[in-house]
């Protein structure tokens, strides 16, 4: 059986099998890595690879996976870009009761109602 030595981050190189490695490779771009849990420390380590090593390892017996990029990618981007506020804002919105349908009434373009004596809700 064939060993392939390979770098875990904690740990420094292990040893591996075929089995213990999985190789992905993108459809869309070609770009490889290689997958593997650390035997020693049982970390979970992902690592880039050439085409050459795709072809050494998959040569050597690694399973290889082919994935596609997420068709969000491609499409067309609306609006203003996302900002940090956005993302809290809406991390507090949803916390509220009816965040739901506020969140429908904010995509419908509805006013929010006023809160108490004319302040916002």
């Amino acid at each position: 059986m064939t060993t392939i030595r390979a770098n875990c981050p904690s740990c420094g190189d292990v040893q591996l099998t075929a089995d213990d490695l999985t190789v992905r490779v993108c459809a869309d771009d070609e770009r490889g890595s290689y997958c593997f849990q650390c035997p020693e420390c049982t970390r979970a380590v992902a690592k880039e690879a050439t085409r050459r090593i795709v072809d050494l390892l998959v040569s050597s017996g690694v399973r290889m996976q082919v994935w596609r990029l997420p068709a969000e990618l491609s499409e067309p981007r609306v609006g203003p870009p996302l900002r940090p506020d956005d993302l809290l804002d809406f991390h507090l919105m949803l916390q509220e009761d009816g965040w739901f349908e506020r969140l429908l009434d904010d995509a419908r373009g509805v006013a929010e109602p006023p809160g108490p004596l004319g302040s916002p809700a």
